[in-house]
């Protein structure tokens, strides 16, 4: 619990203390196009929050029990009022909620939680491969991002090899064949709309990513954003408060050759701002079935119930 609050303070402090020019990041702030930045980054965080809460709905309909989606958006809804404080918290909040939803089933709510994740990561991870070759200055100018995308896919077979092996030839790995019963619930068929939902989704985050930077003047090219976004929400899974100080440092680092390090990182501050007040009208949107997710996480912690925490992190913090 005070690890957020640690790490968060220490970049704040780092960001907006030490290494930026105020006058600087003033300027770049008054010369943003305002409304169109504020539309583009509005449109961002909804989609993510309305795309997001429709495929895990779909994954607890098809693999747990046949719940109203309107449920799970009220549940996702109520949330993110508690986001605004605490990512983890918010997290336990959700899935304890969705528990009650499907008649206290948690594992099953957590397994069938991980099917959109893994396939918004899988997505990412195509994306980005299929783009770094196109990227500007090739290996040498994104070595980082070369170097990223490659222990990824080594995870990724690496986990691939290992499922195998105990398939076929019967070898003993801890946790594999766990994962292997896991795997073997889900057809093709059954991962065609997460797949579909999140190449859309991710597509539509670089076009909208790239409009909101242009609106703030900053020019950043298509094919780094596509290359380049998959690394910039690796560094938002670290535990902070919103994403302030882990987002500018990221951006700043990633775009470092498309604007000037005080106009990225205003930018990253104002994503950071737009996506906190749209959590907050989300969650009073939904503040009567926020309230019970209070109620329940405080129940279930004094009662020595399991409470989910940080299980699961879609990019954006949602």
């Amino acid at each position: 619990h005070i690890l957020p609050w640690a790490v968060t303070a220490a970049l704040l402090v780092y960001v907006f203390g030490w290494a930026t020019d105020w006058k600087r990041l003033y300027d770049a702030l008054r010369a943003a196009d305002v409304p169109l930045f504020l539309l583009f980054a509005t449109l961002d965080r909804l989609a993510f929050f309305a795309v997001w809460t429709w495929l895990q709905a779909v994954a607890l309909r098809r693999f747990v029990s046949h719940v109203p989606v309107r449920s799970v958006f009220a549940v996702r809804g109520g949330s993110e009022l508690i986001r605004t404080v605490s990512n983890p918290a918010s997290d336990a909040a959700f899935f304890l909620g969705l528990a009650q939803l499907t008649g206290g089933r948690l594992d099953a709510v957590i397994s069938a939680a991980l099917v959109p994740a893994l396939m918004h990561f899988l997505v990412m991870l195509l994306v980005m491969t299929v783009a770094l070759p196109f990227v500007e200055g090739g290996f040498e100018a994104n070595r980082g991002t070369w170097t990223t995308a490659g222990i990824l896919w080594a995870i990724v077979v690496a986990f691939t090899v290992a499922v195998r092996l105990s398939a076929t030839r019967r070898i003993a790995i801890p946790g594999v064949a766990g994962l292997r019963a896991w795997l073997e619930r889900f057809s093709l068929r059954d991962l065609r709309p997460f797949l579909l939902g999140f190449l859309g989704l991710t597509i539509f985050d670089i076009v909208i990513q790239g409009l909101a930077s242009r609106a703030f003047g900053i020019p950043i090219d298509w094919i780094a954003l596509a290359a380049r976004l998959p690394v910039l929400y690796l560094a938002l899974s670290i535990p902070t408060l919103g994403n302030f100080g882990t987002r500018e440092v990221a951006w700043a680092s990633l775009f470092a050759e498309f604007g000037e390090r005080d106009q990225l990182i205003a930018y990253a501050l104002g994503v950071n701002a737009v996506f906190l007040v749209i959590n907050l009208l989300l969650g009073l949107l939904f503040l009567p079935r926020a309230l019970q997710l209070i109620a329940a996480v405080r129940n279930a912690r004094r009662e020595g119930a399991a409470v989910p925490e940080r299980l699961l992190h879609d990019p954006t913090d949602l």
